[in-house]
């Protein structure tokens, strides 16, 4: 379709939509050298569509190995599958220097800054349509719908869950990533020698 410039008519669901009063925090990876696993997580929102409907998936990652440390699915835009997600990957991983996000409210509600301040993490925000200030995450999300999502056309959710974790696995435990040197995500996080010292 893209070769082609045709365009789906449908409208494709919002998954980052601010909140007024909430507080939007600035970026702070600009020009920051990102050398070790926990230096710098960060989060985002895709949709997943299903052949009725669609849910909304959550997954936090760890910018210097990529590895998908927690994920959520969830058919509302409430934010406590977000507050979640964080809370398995403080638990199991510890915590990081700082956690970025764009400035949706899943991510600007107290419900979940209240978790990274009582953490002591730094919260940095993507500016306002900066889709490239968290280039990572999005480029997860391109691959995970383009090898999973568009070639399974979920059922259930239960189905969904089965299959995004499946690939989530194989993404982080198989799959090489040339920016790394050509080892996996789950090799880069573990074998730093700041993760191995920790």
């Amino acid at each position: 379709m893209r070769q082609m410039g045709l365009q789906s008519i449908y409208q494709k669901p919002r998954t980052t939509k601010r909140h007024p009063q909430h507080p939007v925090y600035p970026y702070l990876l600009r020009n920051l050298v990102i050398d070790r696993p926990n230096q710098v997580w960060c989060a985002d929102i895709t949709y997943i569509p299903m052949r009725q409907g669609l849910l909304y998936l959550v997954a936090i990652m760890d910018w210097y190995s990529r590895r998908v440390l927690s994920w959520r699915l969830s058919n509302t835009m409430e934010p406590d599958f977000c507050v979640e997600a964080l809370e398995e990957a403080l638990e199991q991983f510890g915590k990081t220097d700082i956690f970025n996000t764009d400035q949706g409210s899943q991510f600007t509600c107290p419900a979940f800054t209240d978790v990274l301040k009582g953490a002591g993490v730094r919260i940095s925000m993507d500016g306002k349509g900066r889709w490239m200030d968290n280039v990572f995450i999005e480029r997860l999300w391109r691959s995970l719908k383009y090898e999973c999502v568009y070639l399974q056309a979920f059922e259930t959710g239960s189905q969904a869950r089965k299959g995004l974790g499946d690939w989530i696995r194989f993404y982080n435990e198989e799959r090489p990533h040339s920016t790394l040197g050509g080892i996996t995500s789950d090799q880069a996080y573990s074998q730093s020698d700041y993760q191995n010292a920790a």
